[in-house]
């Protein structure tokens, strides 16, 4: 479910924007068409949630079931600035990094910002407030400016102790 209230700019490039089945896109979620002609795909089952923006940039891949709470940035693009003689918007964009990638049973917190060469594999949360730009480990829980890996998540399938291992405790 789309809101009617979420603001889908339409691209003049081209970018293509789709959502899954299941989906919901909550109000005042602004998809912008900006610095690339990447897509944003949008698997099934993914909630996001009010105030977040997301720019198509140099392509976004979100997975199936992921939340993204309210307030975050999706921004697949970097400005370039190093011409201090030339007004910073005129100067364009740098090359990509890959865009924004997301796996499956992700879960982002409130007010995070993604970054052009983020990579979140499968099962990875990051704790509100985070800036992310780099590849996260799967099942690993990251919080914190600079972004750390507080804890790791162990699923049953995986875990040597079976299921009474129980939950572990973070890393300070």
């Amino acid at each position: 479910m789309i809101s009617s209230l979420a603001d889908i700019e339409p691209s003049s490039r081209g970018s293509l924007i789709s959502i899954g089945e299941d989906s919901v896109v909550d109000s005042f979620v602004k998809f912008k068409p900006a610095g690339g002609l990447g897509a944003v795909r949008i698997g099934s089952r993914c909630v996001i949630n009010s105030g977040c923006v997301i720019y198509t940039g140099n392509g976004i891949s979100i997975g199936d079931d992921v939340a993204i709470a309210a307030n975050c940035t999706l921004a697949p693009v970097n400005h370039a600035f190093e011409d201090a003689d030339e007004l910073i918007r005129k100067q364009g964009f740098l090359p990509s990094r890959g865009g924004i990638r997301i796996g499956n049973d992700v879960w982002i917190g409130a007010n995070c910002v993604l970054l052009d060469g983020a990579v979140l594999e499968d099962g990875v949360v990051v704790a509100a407030g985070s800036v992310v730009r780099s590849r996260l480990h799967a099942y690993g829980v990251y919080a914190g400016t600079p972004l750390r890996l507080i804890r790791q998540r162990v699923p049953r399938s995986r875990s040597t102790d079976g299921p009474a291992a129980g939950p572990q405790q973070p890393r300070l």
